[in-house]
């Protein structure tokens, strides 16, 4: 954790892995917990560096997210963006939840419309109320992710992690459907919100390989300087940054999941220079592609 002159703690995912109370699992792009007093340790106000889904099954708890009061009650859910500023975090004896933390590199890869609308309309709503059923079966998903676990056997590490994160988001988004006001037609949302997700969606959906904001900005028919001014505004990161932040997440995957060698992954990303490849790697994940296959056990 690192402190800025502001003086607002940050809380980076990384840093999880010291909250011991309530910590399921975790890896360096999903997490699970079920116990948020730990949290509350925390210096007063703090800022999350990740994105996070509060779910309470019990009591009430009380927070300020960028300084709104917000309360959580039985059944209700709380998403928290990331770069938002916590404070005030208060709970009752009888709160009890399940939380779920995603890294911000983590989503690109399936991110879909109705997932960016969702996640546009929980930033502007961050509380929603679901009902019995729809939380039972949220406790199913975590119930099967803790099964998955305590069973690696029966899981293939991370790419099933991957896989089940994917099926929970779409049943989340589902259930949202009917707690979400989306009344608004797509056609009446800011300019900006609208280049924003093409930008998100092309992300996603990166087959030519772009890799640098001028492409991007071509293509959505603005400046470089806008597309970054817009990505501050929604993602607190520039554009540059989601880019490589995509690029190693479809690098990352590559060569944890596939059997290509690590020439034709280098082609296949649009890499023309395997050398060229391998510094860009190194820099961004702190060693070779080789040696990464090697650290995370590829092919056992």
């Amino acid at each position: 954790m690192t402190n800025e002159r502001s003086h607002i703690q940050q809380l980076d995912f990384s840093d999880v892995k010291g909250i011991d109370a309530g910590l399921k699992y975790i890896d360096d792009e999903i997490a699970f917990a079920d116990n948020i007093r730990s949290v509350s340790a925390l210096q007063d106000v703090f800022s999350v560096n990740f994105f996070a889904l509060v779910f309470c099954l019990n009591g009430e708890l009380s927070l300020r997210l960028n300084s709104t009061p917000f309360t959580i009650k039985r059944f209700d859910g709380l998403f928290v963006d990331a770069k938002s500023v916590v404070s005030d975090i208060a709970h009752d004896d009888r709160f009890e939840c399940k939380i779920i933390g995603i890294c911000n590199g983590v989503g690109l890869s399936f991110i879909n419309r109705s997932l960016f609308n969702a996640f546009l309309s929980m930033k502007e709503h961050p509380v929603v109320h679901f009902n019995a059923q729809e939380m039972h079966l949220f406790g199913k998903y975590y119930e099967l992710a803790l099964f998955k676990m305590e069973h690696r056997e029966l899981a293939r590490g991370k790419e099933s992690m991957m896989n089940l994160l994917r099926a929970y988001l779409l049943d989340l988004i589902a259930g949202l459907d009917h707690v979400l006001d989306h009344k608004k037609d797509h056609r009446m949302m800011r300019q900006g919100d609208k280049i924003f997700r093409k930008f998100v969606l092309m992300l996603a959906h990166n087959d030519d390989r772009l890799r640098s904001v001028s492409e991007f900005a071509e293509r959505l028919c603005v400046s470089p300087k806008y597309l970054s001014s817009l990505c501050l505004q929604h993602a607190s990161m520039t554009a540059g940054a989601l880019i490589t932040q995509s690029t190693i997440a479809a690098i990352k995957q590559q060569l944890l999941y596939s059997e290509l060698s690590i020439k034709e992954i280098a082609l296949q990303m649009g890499f023309d220079n395997l050398s060229f490849f391998g510094k860009y790697v190194k820099k961004h994940l702190g060693m070779s592609p080789n040696k990464f296959r090697q650290a995370n056990n590829y092919g056992h």
